[in-house]
């Protein structure tokens, strides 16, 4: 496409009426809620485009991908105030990292350390607006600062490079942390674990991290 015909088209994108963009942010919200993806429970930390679902030890086994990713089940929430503050409830009453459990290191930062860090700044912006999460205390915080130290131990490589797999409780050494002897990290699965690392050094004020 010209650049100049794709300029024009982001001009009237832009000069939508504030109308508009409202009925479009209505649209997406509805869509949302209509896939039936707003909040998953307990062991379902997938999604299975027919049943909306994916519950462990009712689809087949897919080898180690399910343990990969952690067991820990998700709630996904868009623009619901009062459900978001009863997820955060949930996470932290049912929640706990110190499993004995092999995870990689990428799923893991990407899905429940951002996940945590991302529900921390909505708590603390909700917080402020004086009308919900008025109890918050930065505990969903402190549960980022346990998973990331939970994960250091998988940079302890000669290259820096993360190990792809760690355990929760014991780290990357000796016979009881069960990681294999798979060592080999793609260029994303290091590099992007910085975007987290990074955010949990500036929200924490601890530097290891970043």
């Amino acid at each position: 496409m010209p650049p100049v015909l794709l300029l024009l088209m982001l001009s009237e994108r832009y000069a939508a009426s504030d109308r508009h963009i409202k009925e479009e942010k209505n649209q997406v919200i509805e869509m949302f809620d209509h896939a039936g993806i707003r909040i998953i429970w307990h062991l379902a930390d997938e999604l299975m485009p027919d049943v909306q679902r994916r519950v462990r030890g009712l689809e087949p086994s897919r080898g180690d991908i399910d343990a990969r990713l952690g067991k820990y089940w998700i709630p996904m929430l868009l623009n619901k105030t009062t459900e978001f503050e009863a997820a955060v409830r949930r996470v932290l009453s049912d929640v706990r990292l110190d499993n004995d459990i092999v995870v990689s290191v990428f799923e893991t930062n990407i899905r429940v350390l951002g996940g945590l860090l991302g529900g921390h700044s909505m708590a603390v912006m909700l917080k402020e607006g004086g009308q919900h999460m008025q109890w918050y205390q930065d505990e969903l915080l402190h549960m980022a600062k346990d998973l990331g130290l939970r994960l250091l131990p998988a940079f302890n490589t000669s290259s820096g490079l993360p190990y792809p797999r760690v355990n929760l409780k014991y780290g990357v050494r000796g016979p009881e942390t069960r990681t294999g002897t798979e060592t080999d990290t793609c260029t994303a699965c290091a590099g992007t674990i910085i975007l987290e690392f990074a955010a949990l050094s500036r929200f924490t004020g601890d530097p290891v991290f970043e």
